[in-house]
């Protein structure tokens, strides 16, 4: 007779799930990684943009079929592993592991970047090992820990970013008294719309793609919620207007109001912007949403990526030793496993 399988807390709520998958597509890379774009492939960044996000809802839409079907906190590796066979489950699992634990350390070195703004005597690797540590022990102490600063990290990044595409749009509008309106010239008078032409397009989609990663978070979380299916078809049901209104809205609005070859884009587009309408500290405010959003990438990385070894540690892929569950059935051995790679990495 086989030992039961250790099993995970179902402890998420329906509202952890839905701002999980609100926040989860609002990444650091939208923040910062959005002005290189733009400056490479012009106004015709929003088609990179448009062209990637429906890859996103697609891939969303049958992934959330898989896990209404069969949560687990192994996602796509389990579903891989059911239909193509144990190879598939083994390379993806792994695969997918090893991107989050890297991501883990590069989102703690960029949150010790934004506190030196504040701080530049502190040294940067301990800030990250620091960073990294507290948001180990909120991962630890339960799961319901991880989805309640999840949940108010995701709405800080998403009440920020609504009321930057309302001073945009009212800056485009000519609402703003001393601001006048660009018009359409920052998106036809530079150029063109394609000023770099029709390949500018597809090299964005590449860079694209990385700011879209954890958006698929919500279907390995749908596995700990005692109520998964309410939760997935939820998040998969609204992930084209997530898309649409963060990433094609938010970008429309910085090619419409900034220079596409302004030089200022390369620094932040969105302190840019908030200095356009002479917002006071404005890079201060910018600095402190950035710095949430990478927390918020850095507990959902440690996050997702213990649930995947955990999951694997289940089918024999991963070492047993990372099935220990802890009173609060918390998969302990795979956090503590995930924290110290990315402390290496650091």
């Amino acid at each position: 007779m086989h030992d039961q399988q250790p099993e995970l807390k179902k402890e998420l709520k329906t509202r952890h799930i839905t701002m999980i998958s609100l926040g989860g597509v609002i990444g650091a890379g939208l923040f910062i990684g959005s002005g290189t774009l733009i400056s490479t492939a012009g106004p015709g960044s929003i088609i990179s943009y448009a062209f990637a996000g429906l890859l996103v809802i697609l891939v969303m839409r049958m992934l959330g079929e898989m896990s209404t079907a069969n949560p687990s906190s192994g996602s796509f590796a389990t579903y891989a592993r059911e239909a193509l066979g144990p190879w598939a489950g083994y390379t993806i699992g792994w695969l997918y592991w090893f991107f989050w634990v890297i991501v883990i350390a590069v989102e703690a070195i960029a949150g010790a970047t934004i506190i030196q703004y504040w701080f530049p005597s502190l040294p940067s690797w301990s800030v990250s090992l620091i960073l990294t540590f507290l948001l180990t022990l909120t991962n630890i102490f339960s799961v319901k820990s991880f989805g309640e600063f999840e949940y108010w990290f995701s709405l800080i990044k998403v009440v920020s970013l609504g009321l930057f595409l309302i001073l945009g749009g009212a800056i485009i509008c000519g609402f703003i008294p001393g601001v006048e309106s660009p018009g359409t010239s920052n998106l036809l008078d530079r150029g063109g719309f394609l000023p770099n032409g029709l390949s500018s397009i597809f090299l964005g989609v590449t860079v694209v793609m990385f700011s879209f990663m954890g958006t698929e978070i919500v279907a390995t979380a749908a596995g700990e919620s005692p109520h998964p299916e309410k939760a997935i078809i939820s998040a998969t049901n609204t992930v084209i207007y997530r898309i649409l209104l963060f990433y094609l809205g938010s970008i429309l609005i910085l090619v419409t109001v900034l220079p596409w070859d302004s030089s200022s884009l390369m620094k932040s587009p969105f302190v840019s912007l908030l200095e356009i309408v002479n917002i006071p500290a404005a890079a201060q405010v910018m600095n402190f949403i950035l710095l949430t959003a990478v927390l918020s990438c850095l507990n959902s990385g440690l996050y997702t990526s213990s649930r995947m070894l955990f999951s694997m540690a289940q089918k024999g892929d991963a070492p047993k030793l990372f099935l220990k569950v802890n009173r609060k059935g918390i998969p302990f051995n795979a956090i503590i496993g995930c924290t110290i790679i990315s402390y290496i990495s650091v």
